[in-house]
């Protein structure tokens, strides 16, 4: 059994933009384990947007992280020493082990997992939380049908691509919006989009217009600001929009909506939603989108960085939007 474990912690909360001095590499021995309990040795961590709000300590939908404590997240694993009769060495997991080489656990909130037909990473992405969100704000939410046309900000990113591979499989036209043109051929001529905005290009609305001919039933957003804005006037009658991030104010910028009376005018529903709410629906949403990926009918992107230590530039670069596709820490 190993002796130490290195694990990072919330150091400070950020004014404004996240920083390295944000955060602090530490070693701590491991205690003995006890009955009950077993010990993973974690491979993969994944790193989300989320993350930036338990940084702050205000009001939210769930806890913040303290001072001091390992930042929080959701990685796979491998059980490596085990006093729990439900948990052998060997089996691999996933649950919320945090920023940190080793966790212990008493099995609540962890799923054994089968990474012979689908990728240990995959747990954590498409298959996993980024897989759910998609699945429910789509189908849930938005509920498509067949010939509607449907939206998603952040469309390369680890959620976004998902809700418009659905979309297509429903059905609906979808359209995407990205950073940059590299992102934008990506998610048409590899995820099959039927469009792509590139909000960097300096035209949102008007090349918007362009991809949204008959206008928008449904909207997935994740980013807030300007795109939110442009894709609100695009919006149809009645039409859904799913409000699973707002990342454009996650550093504290004020993200005012321009035109909110087209909320009334087009009798539009807008709900938000945290997927951790939603856990009835996780076992059937995992199916299904565990079957696409053995079926290679979801596609998905990666990008990883090596070693726990370089954790905190992973997502300080997703914040910024430097990374594509689903962004992970290969811990072991």
């Amino acid at each position: 059994m190993p002796q130490m474990n290195r694990r990072i912690v919330l150091a400070s909360r950020p004014q404004g933009q996240v920083s390295l001095d944000n955060f602090r590499l530490e070693e701590a021995p491991l205690a003995e384990l006890r009955d009950g309990r077993f010990l993973v040795r974690n491979i993969y961590l994944s790193v989300d947007p989320y993350m930036r709000g338990r940084m702050n300590d205000a009001k939210s939908y769930a806890t913040p992280v303290a001072l001091g404590d390992v930042m929080g997240g959701g990685t796979v694993g491998e059980v490596v020493e085990s006093k729990h009769d439900g948990f052998a060495v060997g089996d691999k997991v996933t649950g919320m082990f945090g920023w940190q080489d080793y966790a212990v656990s008493d099995g609540a909130g962890v799923r054994k997992i089968d990474d012979t037909r689908v990728p240990l990473t995959a747990y954590l992405g498409v298959a996993g939380m980024p897989g759910v969100t998609a699945w429910y704000g789509l189908n849930k939410i938005i509920a498509p049908r067949a010939g509607q046309t449907i939206v998603v900000s952040a469309a390369s990113g680890a959620v976004g691509s998902v809700v418009g591979q659905l979309a297509k499989l429903a059905g609906c036209r979808a359209v995407g919006v990205a950073g940059g043109a590299e992102k934008c051929r990506y998610v048409v001529e590899e995820l099959g989009f039927d469009a792509c905005v590139d909000y960097k290009a300096g035209k949102l609305y008007e090349d918007l217009k362009a991809a949204t001919p008959d206008g928008v039933d449904g909207y997935f957003e994740n980013v807030g600001g300007e795109v939110f804005d442009a894709t609100l006037s695009r919006m149809n009658p009645f039409g859904r929009i799913a409000v699973c991030g707002m990342i454009a104010g996650y550093d504290g910028q004020p993200v005012p909506l321009k035109q909110p009376s087209i909320i009334l005018t087009m009798r539009l529903l807008v709900q938000g939603f945290i997927i951790t709410e939603h856990l009835d629906v996780w076992p059937e949403a995992l199916r299904t989108l565990a079957s696409l990926v053995a079926q290679q009918k979801l596609r998905y992107r990666e990008s990883i960085v090596e070693g726990l230590d370089h954790a905190p530039d992973a997502l300080i670069g997703l914040l910024r939007g430097k990374n594509f596709g689903k962004q992970f820490v290969k811990i072991a």
